[in-house]
């Protein structure tokens, strides 16, 4: 199906008869731009990639260009030519007459936005072709051959790839890598920009600088502790604070239920009166006005019984295409709930989850927060403080999980105790930094946790 040929094209369709949707005049005004103007490749390097040419010679002079790029080294026809002469990559391109054919036919770069947009255009055009036939083989084989799961599961990685132009997959040199990371450091330096999606618990954020993209965080604990509630707040805060879409599959309560925590917190209404309706005249406006707010929050909630992962990927994926954007946030309530599709003992069907979580983190690039239960070995220590031994079911959690946050109250064993009302939320794994606990003020009238009062000093 595809070419050998490596001074040819990409093409997928010509063996039966049909030239694919391309526009090769663009993919040369595209790169004699390039040649003609070395800074043209910075309106387009963030968003065209070799993978858009339909001409494979073209694919590789733009590479060329992209790693000169990132090494800060001009992209005009002499380093362009002297970078694929000495990768001995000159000849399979053409040669210097085919660099030199694309720089006289341009005259200016004006247009390459417009070019690139065309290029990438017709690069989507020729993938549904090749969604088209991956559907057909599917079919074919999802009778027999391949579980349905399964065939819908490459689809759906299919049409996302499709629908990403910046997608970062495949392997990259690590010039382009460190370069970009370089960008990174610098507007987080600047405070363009967080390294991850914060918790709105600034003690926790100073120890993690919020939850990374592609993180799989656990939050674990014994029953009553608040773990739901805690994951519900950070919810909250993301789309609250940054405006950023979250998705929460409760697997344990309605979303009903989950609706009236939230409101409870924020009109500052118990839930009982909720509940059953015993308002008084002062609580109608803060009600209303918690209902407004809500409403104008990107949450979404789902609260189907036994989600296996593919469901919740295509959830996922189905509100990113309806905000238009990408997820602030996933929170699974919770692990032991979830329905596996692998058979064994429960440890591997545990450990099968959170490598799919894991994945569906990575693959949507947006932190997942996975609540887990703790083992009842907690309550026979006199310490009742959880450990990472303690987590149910599977050393998986701790393997996949790149952070393993665990709630305890002491109040919850000594409800005299001085510390009432406070709750310790401890990183016990942090991949990436360092471990500790952080301190939060626990309302359990409305099942709510705050940030300690800052210092004044």
């Amino acid at each position: 199906m595809y070419a050998n040929n490596r001074d040819n094209v990409i093409d997928f369709a010509s063996a039966a008869g049909k030239i694919p949707p391309q526009n090769i005049e663009a993919e040369s005004a595209i790169l004699g731009g390039i040649l003609f103007d070395p800074q043209a490749i910075e309106r387009v390097k963030d968003t065209l990639k070799p993978k858009h040419f339909y001409i494979n010679a073209h694919a590789r002079i733009y590479s060329a260009a992209l790693k000169l790029n990132a090494q800060e080294k001009p992209t005009d026809l002499l380093c362009v030519k002297s970078y694929l002469a000495d990768n001995g990559l000159l000849e399979i391109v053409g040669g210097c007459n085919k660099l030199a054919t694309l720089l006289n036919c341009t005259v200016s770069a004006i247009n390459i936005d417009a070019l690139a947009d065309l290029v990438i255009e017709k690069w989507k055009r020729r993938e549904l072709g090749r969604l088209a036939s991956l559907a057909n083989e599917l079919q074919h084989k999802s009778n027999e051959e391949t579980p349905l799961e399964q065939a819908i599961e490459q689809l759906q990685d299919f049409i996302y790839e499709l629908q990403q132009n910046q997608s970062t997959s495949g392997a990259s040199h690590i010039c382009e890598v460190v370069v970009g990371l370089y960008q990174q450091i610098e507007e987080r330096n600047q405070g363009a920009s967080l390294p991850g999606v914060p918790t709105g618990f600034y003690d926790l954020d100073a120890m993690t600088s919020g939850f990374s993209c592609g993180d799989l965080v656990v939050i674990a604990g014994r029953p009553s502790m608040g773990k739901s509630a805690f994951a519900a707040q950070v919810a909250f805060n993301v789309a609250s604070s940054y405006r950023l879409p979250v998705v929460v599959f409760s697997l344990e309560m309605s979303k009903l239920q989950v609706a009236l925590r939230l409101l409870a917190s924020e009109a500052g209404i118990e839930t009982g009166y909720l509940k059953s309706g015993r308002i008084g005249e002062a609580q109608w406006e803060p009600l209303s006005k918690a209902i407004g707010s809500l409403s104008e929050l990107p949450i979404y909630l789902d609260d189907t019984p036994d989600p296996p992962l593919t469901y919740i990927e295509a959830e996922c994926r189905k509100v990113m295409a309806s905000e238009r954007r990408e997820l602030g946030l996933i929170v699974v309530d919770y692990l032991q709930l979830m329905s596996s599709e692998h058979n064994g003992n429960r440890n591997n069907e545990i450990a099968a989850l959170t490598r799919g979580l894991k994945r569906l983190a990575m693959k949507l690039q947006t932190p997942v927060i996975c609540l887990s239960q703790l083992s009842r070995a907690v309550e026979t220590r006199t310490n009742k403080r959880p450990m990472l031994s303690d987590l149910r079911d599977s050393g998986g959690i701790e393997q996949d999980a790149d952070k393993v946050i665990m709630l305890y109250r002491e109040e919850y064993y000594t409800p005299d105790t001085q510390d009432r009302g406070i709750a310790e939320v401890i990183l016990a794994k942090h991949r990436e930094g360092p471990t500790g606990t952080a301190k939060l003020l626990f309302d359990g009238q409305f099942t709510k946790f705050k940030n300690m009062a800052r210092p004044s000093w």
